[in-house]
């Protein structure tokens, strides 16, 4: 059987990428997996009182329920601009929290709350006790699609506006350390706006292999159709 130039090299280039995309969709799918199960392992979890000698791994701590006792730096808020709910714009608010009998901080992020007709105009971000107990999960930061140059220093005034979260960053801004992941407020706790604490994955694993199928059926529907042309053209 003769195969012709053309046909042969468009098949031969088509069905390694139509082959890679359904991998790739099975390696999404463990991934989606592994996020799920530590999500549901750290919530599990006994609670842990998050303190100053606390090793500081934001992936060994993610999804951790923490508590925490200490005070609100209310002087020193952070917005986290072109945060969207429901359609609209907003920010996120992280207001450091002091730990007790520590010079450390971690970011708290108190929820989202709506950018006001007047962008020039920040909105009110108060706490009215400043002395606490808290409790909350622990996560990264909130993420951006796409980093500009510049996007993680905040503005002069407070709150100050910030793009992106680091928290190198924020704790030269205050001038103390901080931890390098954020706690998202309990729900029920007060001091908070609208929280709705999601995980990254949006898609779940079932989602993945059920693409990676099709993948994998177009490159079958591929071989076959270039299988059947060839015969095609050696008996025509």
């Amino acid at each position: 059987m003769k195969f012709e130039f053309v046909p042969t090299l468009a098949y031969l280039c088509l069905l390694p990428v139509l082959i890679a995309l359904g991998i790739w969709q099975l390696e999404r799918s463990e991934q989606k997996r592994a996020y799920l199960e530590l999500e549901h392992r750290q919530a599990v979890s006994e609670v842990l009182h998050l303190s100053p000698t606390t090793e500081d791994n934001k992936e060994a701590l993610k999804y951790r329920k923490v508590e925490v006792k200490g005070h609100y730096d209310t002087a020193h808020q952070f917005l986290i601009d072109n945060q969207v709910s429901d359609g609209k714009p907003g920010y996120f608010v992280l207001t450091p929290f002091i730990l007790e009998g520590a010079a450390k901080a971690v970011l708290v992020n108190r929820g989202w709350i709506p950018l006001n007709r007047d962008r020039s105009v920040l909105p009110n971000v108060e706490i009215k006790k400043l002395q606490a107990t808290i409790t909350g999960r622990v996560n990264n930061f909130p993420s951006v699609g796409i980093k500009l140059a510049g996007a993680d220093v905040p503005t002069d005034t407070w709150p100050a506006v910030v793009q992106v979260a680091d928290s190198h960053i924020l704790a030269k801004t205050l001038g103390y350390p901080l931890f390098q992941f954020q706690i998202e407020l309990d729900k029920d706790l007060p001091d908070g706006f609208k929280r709705e604490w999601r995980t990254t994955t949006l898609m779940l694993p079932e989602q993945h292999i059920a693409y990676a199928v099709q993948w994998f059926a177009l490159a079958l529907i591929l071989t076959i159709i270039f299988i059947w042309y060839s015969f095609k053209k050696n008996n025509g």
